[in-house]
C-alpha cells in the first residue's frame, strides 16, 4: 500500500484513497476465498459420483489451499500494479489544481508576520471578552444585591406607613413630626440617663471614701 498520506485527495473525496484501495483489496480477496470454497464443493460432489475414486477429501483440501496460495500471490502482484495506476491517475489530484474551498487562500496570501499579528489580535480580543464577561458577572451580582436592599427598604417604608396610619388613628398628627419629637425625647432621655449614671458613680465613690 502507498505511504503517501494524500491529505488533499482525502479532503476532496471525503475518504483516503489508501482506505478505498484497502477495501477493494479485501473485497477481491474475500471473493477469491468464496470462489475457491465453491470450486472445492463442486469437486467433492463430482468425486462422490465416480465409483472407486481413491482421492480423499483431505487431499482435495490440500490441493485447494495450494491453488489458493498460488492465486493469492499472483493477485497481490496484479493488485500492486492496479493500486499504482489508480492512485496516480484516478484518485490523485494534480499539484496545480486547487479545490474551491482553498481558492481564497490562493487569492489572499499572507506572510508569517501577518499571521502572527492576527493571532495576537485574536488573543487580545479573547482577553477583552473574558474581561467583559467577568465585569458583566460582577454587575449582575451587584444588581442582585441592590434588589435585596430595595426589598428591605420597601419593607421599612411599609412599616413606616403602618406606623403613620396608627398615629393618625390615635390622633397623633403627622407621623414625621411625631417621629422627630420622639427622637428628640429619646435624646433627652439618654442625656438624663447619662447624667444619672454619672451622679450615681460619684455617690458610690463618695460612699467608698467615707
Amino acid at each position: 500500500m502507498s505511504v503517501d498520506p494524500m491529505a488533499y485527495e482525502a479532503q476532496f473525496f471525503g475518504f483516503t484513497p489508501q482506505t478505498c484501495m484497502l477495501r477493494v483489496y479485501i473485497a477481491f480477496q474475500d471473493y477469491l476465498f468464496e470462489v475457491m470454497l465453491v470450486v472445492e464443493g463442486v469437486m467433492l460432489k463430482k468425486l462422490d459420483g465416480i465409483p472407486g475414486c481413491k482421492i480423499s477429501p483431505s487431499r482435495i483440501r490440500k490441493c485447494t489451499e495450494k491453488f489458493l496460495l498460488f492465486m493469492k500471490e499472483h493477485f497481490d502482484k496484479l493488485f500492486t500494479t492496479m493500486e499504482e495506476v489508480l492512485l496516480q491517475l484516478v484518485l490523485n489530484i494534480p499539484k496545480n489544481v486547487v479545490l474551491p474551498e482553498d481558492r481564497v487562500q490562493e487569492q489572499h496570501r499572507y506572510s508569517q508576520e501577518e499571521f502572527q499579528a492576527l493571532q495576537d489580535e485574536v488573543q487580545q480580543l479573547q482577553q477583552q471578552c473574558r474581561a467583559e464577561a467577568a465585569m458583566e458577572q460582577a454587575l449582575r451580582a451587584e444588581l442582585e444585591e441592590q434588589k435585596v436592599v430595595q426589598a428591605e427598604l420597601e419593607k421599612i417604608l411599609q412599616c413606616f406607613d403602618g406606623l403613620e396610619n396608627i398615629c393618625r388613628e390615635h390622633g397623633a398628627g403627622n407621623f414625621k413630626e411625631s417621629f422627630a419629637l420622639l427622637t428628640q425625647s429619646c435624646k433627652k432621655l439618654q442625656d438624663v440617663l447619662k447624667d444619672v449614671e454619672e451622679k450615681s458613680k460619684k455617690i458610690e465613690l463618695y460612699d467608698q471614701l467615707m
